[in-house]
């Protein structure tokens, strides 16, 4: 058997090391130059078949099946040929469903997914049976199959990338927060992309569990194509206490409790590990307080949907924001309400830095910044005790960056080398 894995990053070392493992012969492609990719290529078994800088339809001779990286559009060229010619394309994450023993609770949404995935794990895991989590969230799941038994709960972040390549992602807890427009470049329309997220729970049967946002159209008319048991995380009671900012923070906190109750874990336990949880790297993280002043990292905002939820996360508080990046089509009319709304001063970076300028051209402070040192250096001279600094970018990071965690992790650094050392909440740096 010989395997053409698509796409050398983190998946595709996953699947690089699980075939070659199984005997299979693996021949891994990637268009970029392997001096970008010396990471990666490090993990992988040296018996692999390796090329990159690029590829053609003739990396198919042989070929019995094709394995996609996330990153790699379903529809492209070389996927579509290769199922002309008969030869099986699948996944990493459709190779690890088929092959799983424990039980799946797949989260998808638009926004908040990796929290509510990291939050769902940490409720069951206040229960008896081992977790793992995985999938989308930066962890891959593929390389840890082994060690899953049937006991097992599995928690997965999966993306509208993910849902798209698995044949039938039959998951036993499916959980969909929520569906604004996003990846609209890829998937060409919003209604594509509504039938990609409703595949979380399309090929569920009548003992599995479909758990939904009834306060987001688009979710409550994908409840209709399911035969799951419906049940609607935004009507859960008790309200369990949720120690990270913003109202969205509660209804992602809803959702991983839902999941804890049908695992039959009790109020008490999942109010204990929500209250516990202290948040996910890029959301909504807390960096530090200085001279009175909260600076959260919202790198993960990569869209004008989910900086919007940063916006209103801070009511009543003075707020400094940091936002621009990559990106195009977006429908900025809501962010921009919201900016003008909600926020004392705006420090605008990146490509898109002009069209937001452009704007938000009635704002009384709005300034410009050549990169993130510069950003955070302006900041710290608008924001005055009792705000709040967020880097929530609403755009993507590549004009500037290698992805967000990049451009988050940047930010942090940048914010340490000018402030020095937090001071404790509420008090003076």
């Amino acid at each position: 058997m010989t395997a053409l894995v698509v796409g050398a990053a983190r998946s595709g070392v996953a699947l690089a090391n699980h075939l070659t493992s199984k005997g299979e012969r693996v021949i891994v492609v990637d268009r970029k130059p392997e001096s970008a990719l010396e990471e990666t290529i490090a993990l992988m078994p040296p018996d692999v078949d390796l090329r990159t800088g690029g590829y053609d339809e003739t990396v198919l001779a042989g070929v019995d099946v094709v394995y996609a990286s996330p990153g790699v559009p379903w529809d492209s060229e070389l996927l579509v040929r290769a199922r002309e010619r008969g030869i099986s394309v699948s996944s990493e994450i459709d190779l690890f469903l088929r092959s799983c023993p424990g039980t799946v609770v797949g989260i998808t949404g638009t926004n908040g997914k990796t929290t509510t995935t990291a939050l769902t794990g940490s409720v069951l895991a206040a229960g008896p049976r081992p977790v793992i989590v995985g999938g989308n969230i930066g962890d891959t799941v593929l390389d840890r199959i082994d060690e899953i038994t049937p006991r097992h709960w599995v928690v997965l972040e999966l993306s509208s990338f993910q849902l798209e390549s698995v044949e039938r992602p039959r998951l036993h807890v499916g959980v969909i927060l929520n569906i604004t427009p996003d990846h609209l470049d890829r998937h060409g329309t919003f209604e594509r992309y509504v039938d990609l997220k409703a595949r979380a729970v399309e090929f569920a049967g009548a003992d599995d569990f479909a758990v939904l946002n009834g306060r987001d159209e688009a979710i409550r008319g994908i409840a209709q194509r399911t035969r799951a048991k419906v049940v609607w995380f935004d009507e859960h009671r008790p309200l369990p206490p949720m120690p990270l900012p913003g109202r969205h923070n509660m209804e992602n906190a809803l959702a991983a409790a839902a999941v804890g109750r049908i695992a039959g874990l009790s109020d008490d336990a999942i109010d204990a590990a929500i209250g516990s949880f202290k948040g996910v790297e890029h959301r909504l993280e807390l960096v530090g307080e200085w001279g009175g002043v909260r600076w959260y990292n919202d790198s993960k905002a990569t869209n004008p949907d989910a900086g919007r939820v940063a916006l209103s996360a801070f009511p009543n508080t003075p707020v400094v924001l940091i936002a621009g990046g990559y990106g195009s089509g977006f429908e900025l009319g809501g962010w921009l309400a919201d900016v003008l709304a909600n926020v004392e001063a705006v420090v605008l970076i990146g490509a898109s830095a002009g069209l937001l300028a452009e704007g938000l051209g009635n704002h009384p402070k709005v300034v410009r910044a050549a990169g993130l040192d510069e950003a955070v250096e302006r900041a710290a001279e608008l924001a005055r005790p009792g705000g709040v600094v967020v880097l929530s970018p609403a755009y993507k990071s590549f004009d500037m960056f290698k992805d967000y965690e990049d451009r988050g992790r940047r930010f942090k650094a940048a914010v340490r080398a000018r402030l020095g050392t937090p001071s404790a909440p509420g008090g003076r740096s």
